[in-house]
């Protein structure tokens, strides 16, 4: 979300954002082109990007995104996804008895109820949010089916295990620049706050969440079947070329990655959740002012920066209509002081 706001924000376009400044589309709800701020179907204002979590919805987006619109999306590993999920949404109905996540895959069929309104969160949680039923028959036929349906909705699969490579992808299929796609982990939990599963575990994991192991195992192939394509000694070429600007801009940019409570900034704190200790980072306190912009930018969780650009829009969007002497009516203007969880 960092590269796509930056990217956003630099060239001036516009953003579909959630309305009443929600930090997500409705979800778990199904998105609907209605939950777009400023989106009405007789309007003809245009957006350029999408990409607050939202359930996929592809005939609802179509309704908001032009028709030449470009989808990607990106997998994780089930295994790690299962771990963090534990660790992020542990209070939830759905994980709060049990006494560790190695507790609720042993006794899955006492914890988990499909009817719940978080069971997602604890089954197949990629599939659900790609808009598929995440309690689903479990058949090959099925999960032929929902690869090939992934497959013919998004234009670029990314591999989370694999980002760097996946942002070389993402940068050569839109044209884009190194600067484009640079970035700085973010929303990364401290290692005191992460378990080491064993082997056992992590089997249980993937045939739980088949359907997710299933689509990641596939995707995960022809992710790689792609590299080749783009050159396995370009590929590698490039990620050397990507992480030697990363390196150099951490040096510019930052002091150190702290914990929260260590931070100056107090403003730029990311997001805490469940058993997670989400940690961020202190600018170097010697920055040259060239930079100052950008290396904020690149540190700002996504929580402010999407307030930082709703406000920037609806702003623009209220200037341009008190400068235009045909529309003379009224607008109320108020932003929400709440800020919903990112998920």
């Amino acid at each position: 979300m960092n590269i796509l706001f930056r990217f956003g924000e630099y060239r001036n376009l516009t953003f579909a954002f959630p309305t009443y400044q929600q930090a997500q589309f409705f979800y778990p709800s199904y998105f609907q082109s209605t939950y777009v701020e400023g989106f009405s179907k007789d309007s003809k204002k245009t957006f350029h990007i999408m990409c607050h979590h939202l359930r996929f919805q592809l005939s609802e987006v179509e309704k908001v995104m032009d028709n030449h619109t470009f989808y990607f999306t990106i997998l994780r590993n089930p295994v790690s996804l299962m771990e963090s999920s534990f660790a992020y949404y542990t209070a939830m109905d759905i994980f709060s008895k049990a006494r560790s996540l190695e507790d609720f895959i042993n006794n899955s069929s006492y914890f988990y109820k499909s009817t719940s309104e978080s069971s997602h969160y604890a089954k197949n949680l990629m599939v659900y949010d790609l808009g598929f039923d995440h309690n689903g028959p479990e058949s090959a036929k099925h999960f032929k089916i929902m690869q090939q349906t992934v497959e013919t909705m998004f234009d670029l699969v990314l591999i989370s295990e694999y980002f760097d490579e996946s942002l070389v992808l993402l940068k050569d299929a839109l044209c884009w620049t190194f600067d484009d796609v640079l970035s700085f982990p973010l929303n990364s939990r401290k290692n005191t706050t992460k378990v080491v599963l064993s082997s056992e575990t992590q089997e249980k994991i993937k045939n739980w969440n088949q359907y997710d192991w299933q689509l990641y195992v596939y995707f995960n192939r022809s992710f790689w079947n792609r590299v080749e394509t783009f050159g396995r000694q370009k590929m590698q070429q490039e990620v050397e070329e990507l992480r030697t600007r990363r390196d150099q801009m951490s040096q510019v940019c930052l002091q150190d990655e702290v914990d929260p409570d260590q931070m100056r900034d107090k403003s730029l704190t990311p997001f805490q959740a469940g058993r997670a200790r989400i940690v961020g980072y202190n600018l170097n306190p010697n920055l040259n002012k060239t930079y100052q912009h950008l290396c904020q930018r690149l540190i700002t969780p996504e929580l402010q920066f999407s307030e930082l650009l709703y406000r920037k829009q609806m702003n623009k969007t209220l200037l341009s209509r008190n400068n235009n002497p045909h529309k003379n009516r009224k607008t109320n203007f108020k932003l929400s002081q709440n800020r919903l969880k990112k998920i």
